[in-house]
């Protein structure tokens, strides 16, 4: 990551709440935009009330519904949003929405399992590959990096939040598989000069009642 050493950053990057398609395991992907279902909306309001002081310069999200809604206790409260199509989940193709069965999940698993081979550039029909997404979100990272804000919240995507701990990591994408996530998790990331460094890693306690 070729940026400016004195920069300070902080990125506080969470994955949105529970939707119904979650519950069911259903993909949901760029393509479905669903909200957020009772739990999903709790989730948020905890989140809210964990971090609603912490002085947040600005807030990213992807342009889905389950990101945004995520977060709205934030932008209610007058912190700058900003709604990215870098950001999106990845594309599943012929897989979103498309209800659960044993082929469904023998495609998917055999997909992620290409993957982690390192054929990064495979994709399910009609959909998005692991370095297509990485080359959006590095156009969406640019961005963030090249504002001033030191203090940052990101509401993102399962998979897409994977690729983009890459990213922010300098870790090889075909081992994206590393980083775990559940629906309003919290990874902290803190720039070193070159890279993030995570300082918080899947952190759930604020679900905690």
């Amino acid at each position: 990551m070729n940026k400016n050493s004195k920069l300070s950053k902080t990125i506080h990057l969470i994955r949105h709440g529970e939707t119904d398609f979650n519950k069911l395991g259903i993909i949901q992907g760029s393509g479905v935009n669903s909200e957020l279902n009772e739990k999903g909306r709790h989730q948020a309001r905890l989140f809210y009330e964990a971090y609603h002081n912490t002085p947040y310069e600005k807030v990213y999200t992807s342009v889905l519904k389950r990101a945004i809604q995520s977060v709205e206790g934030f932008i209610e409260q007058g912190v700058p949003h900003i709604q990215h199509t870098g950001l999106n989940e990845i594309n599943w193709g012929v897989m979103e929405g498309a209800e659960s069965s044993e082929y469904n999940r023998k495609v998917y698993f055999d997909t992620v399992r290409q993957w982690s081979e390192g054929h990064l550039d495979v994709a399910v029909a009609n959909g998005e590959s692991p370095l297509a997404l990485f080359e959006r979100q590095q156009v969406a990272l640019e961005e963030i990096m090249q504002a001033s804000d030191e203090l940052i919240l990101i509401c993102m995507h399962g998979r897409a939040m994977r690729s983009f701990l890459c990213l922010l990591t300098g870790t090889p994408l075909k081992e994206m598989e590393q980083w775990e996530h559940t629906n309003l998790c919290l990874y902290e990331l803190v720039y070193n000069g070159q890279f993030f460094e995570i300082t918080k890693n899947c952190d759930v306690s604020h679900l905690v009642l």
